[in-house]
């Protein structure tokens, strides 16, 4: 039986609680659910529905509306009675506000709980300043982090883990993992691979000679043959929650065959379900099904989904390779090299196309960065440069002093490594990712951003040119976008989403003016337009520099229906607009 966890205590619940309010409210004031009434002196109030509640705060607004609340300055009070700050008593006194219905509430209130702990849990870590965050090893930054994503607020709700699931499977614990290995009966299962590489290959590169034959007898033992198989790594959550249960006659039938768990340690990375080799980091991340909601998504992956994973892989590293400007600023892709999924007849008899039950076992093995730095290189993920210390010192301005460039210098170099890409692929080819910082890995030689390294490919990329020549295997990637939608990729995605929050960061640290990130952003943009004359047209079609923006929400999606946020076959059709946005570099 779990014993009550040491980070649940009552000192550490009231900080979490005052640092989930902070968000709730700058963020939900963003995306104008909330409108703080002004009270004079920079500071704000926001009634609950009924009126009977209010949140007092002290806030600075920057650029693109964002609301910069000292978390210390939040106060809440009835009538002349001042109240303790609790999240979850937020969420049910500005339900009406935020659109939460009587279905979503008590899920979402779920979700925040889980955030809350998972927030507590940090607050128990010792204190790690962000100078020393920022020098330190690839692994390090990913489990040193204190936040997840930046604009959702219920963004750690792991539902389905339980205490010690917790600890043992979340990336801020930093606890090694063995994957679970599983033979899956070849007429069961689709394997794919990328250009030069087959299955006996990547089963002899990942897995020992060893560990290889450990499977093989425990088939043979059972009367069965692993060539008759394929070798499908599974999370132990998975399998001991999910597989053994829902798939239990696959098990009994022996279409699947549990061999148990596997010689290398991984570590968990910020997306939960993908894992990194501690024990060979030149090998393979893993990619496995998850069937755990976390951030209005079941973490699932699609059998059917994966099996042209490597195909489009493949074809985006061989466009960047091709062009020119994407490989001077740098770019590169770590592919996603192949791909199985095991087919439940029954369940996809049974199901439609999307279900969480035709998501329940599959993987993919995606290249590691490690092999290609370059001396005096080093990793870290971009979600790393949000990350403040408890002394309010920021990694990113950690890696500015580190580099000793100027502030603007330091920005401009970052700029070229990730937004030029960004650009380029936009203008030149219509192509557009989900760019957000767990996506992005940057490699920093002293403190200096060299270049930037884009993941997570199949899933997030887009075509968005209805004429575009697509070759079959990659036909999947196209999207139908609404001509005014478009430029939204940028807008929302890179300025929105991240640009916002690291402005705000170097804002509030007194690294550098609001009005010189901004100018650093804007003569990027008019450096990259200059150098492609041959683009002007879509430069005017797409205008960068427009005066305003769309605001597209994001909590607005998970407020709605945090079960699946947005239908991947349709991302624009599931926009959750709210008015504009000023163009900070128009």
């Amino acid at each position: 039986m779990t014993a009550q966890p040491d980070h649940l205590t009552p000192a550490l619940w009231t900080e979490a609680n005052r640092l989930l309010v902070r968000k709730a409210l700058a963020e939900f004031s963003h995306e104008r659910l909330l409108t703080p009434r002004a009270l004079g002196e920079d500071r704000y109030a926001v009634p609950s529905d009924d009126g009977t509640v209010e949140y007092r705060f002290t806030a600075c607004v920057l650029a693109l509306d964002h609301w910069q609340i000292p978390a210390d300055s939040i106060t809440r009070h009835r009538d002349d009675a001042r109240l303790p700050l609790d999240a979850l008593d937020f969420f049910i006194e500005l339900r009406g506000a935020l659109g939460l219905s009587e279905t979503v509430l008590p899920t979402y209130l779920e979700e925040i709980s889980s955030t809350l702990s998972g927030t507590a849990y940090k607050l128990t870590k010792p204190h790690v300043p962000a100078a020393e965050l920022a020098r330190s090893d690839f692994q390090s930054i990913e489990t040193g982090m204190t936040e997840g994503h930046p604009c959702f607020v219920a963004n750690n709700g792991r539902l389905g883990f339980g205490a010690d699931e917790y600890l043992a499977y979340a990336p801020e614990t930093a606890n090694p993992v063995h994957l679970v290995w599983l033979a899956a009966r070849r007429d069961r299962a689709t394997f794919t691979a990328g250009e030069g590489l087959d299955y006996d290959t990547l089963v002899r590169t990942e897995l020992s000679p060893r560990t290889l034959a450990r499977f093989e007898r425990t088939m043979t033992s059972q009367g069965l043959d692993l060539a008759d198989y394929y070798l499908i790594p599974a999370h132990p959550w998975q399998w001991q929650n999910k597989l053994s249960v829902t798939f239990a006659g696959e098990v009994a039938q022996q279409r699947l065959v549990h061999l148990g768990p596997g010689d290398d340690a991984y570590l968990a990375q910020q997306s939960i379900r993908t894992f990194y080799n501690t024990t060979d980091p030149a090998k393979h991340y893993v990619k496995t099904a998850l069937s755990v909601l976390n951030m209005g998504f079941m973490r699932g992956l699609s059998a059917a989904y994966m099996e042209a994973t490597p195909a489009i892989n493949d074809w985006l590293a061989q466009l960047i390779a091709a062009d020119p400007t994407l490989t001077a600023t740098g770019l590169t892709v770590i592919r996603e090299r192949a791909a199985i999924g095991y087919h439940h007849r029954q369940y996809e008899a049974a199901t439609a196309k999307g279900s969480p039950y035709l998501k329940m076992l599959a993987a993919l093995w995606r290249e590691s960065p490690v092999p290609a730095l370059a001396p005096g290189e080093r990793l870290a993920t971009m979600a790393s440069l949000l990350h403040t210390d408890r002394e309010g010192a920021s990694l990113a301005a950690s890696l500015i002093t580190e580099s000793g460039l100027t502030p603007q210098e330091w920005l401009r170099g970052y700029l070229t490594a990730y937004f030029t890409p960004l650009l380029h692929s936009f203008y030149a080819y219509d192509l557009v990712y989900m760019p957000h910082g767990e996506n992005v890995i940057l490699v920093i030689k002293d403190g200096a951003v060299q270049r930037a390294i884009y993941k997570d490919i199949a899933e997030e990329i887009a075509v968005m040119d209805p004429h575009a020549v697509l070759p079959p295997a990659v036909e999947r990637i196209r999207a139908d976008v609404p001509e005014d939608m478009k430029i939204l990729s940028l807008f929302t995605d890179v300025f929105d989403c991240f640009f916002r929050f690291l402005n705000a960061t170097l804002v509030t640290e007194g690294v550098l003016e609001e009005k010189d990130f901004w100018s650093t952003v804007a003569d990027s943009v008019r450096d990259y337009q200059e150098a492609h004359p041959q683009l002007a047209d879509k430069f005017r079609q797409y205008d960068l520099f427009a005066p305003e923006f769309t605001l597209s929400c994001l909590n607005r999606l998970q407020l709605r229906n945090n079960q699946q946020m947005v239908d991947l076959t349709d991302p624009a059709g599931a926009l959750q607009l709210a008015g504009t946005l000023q163009n900070p570099i128009a």
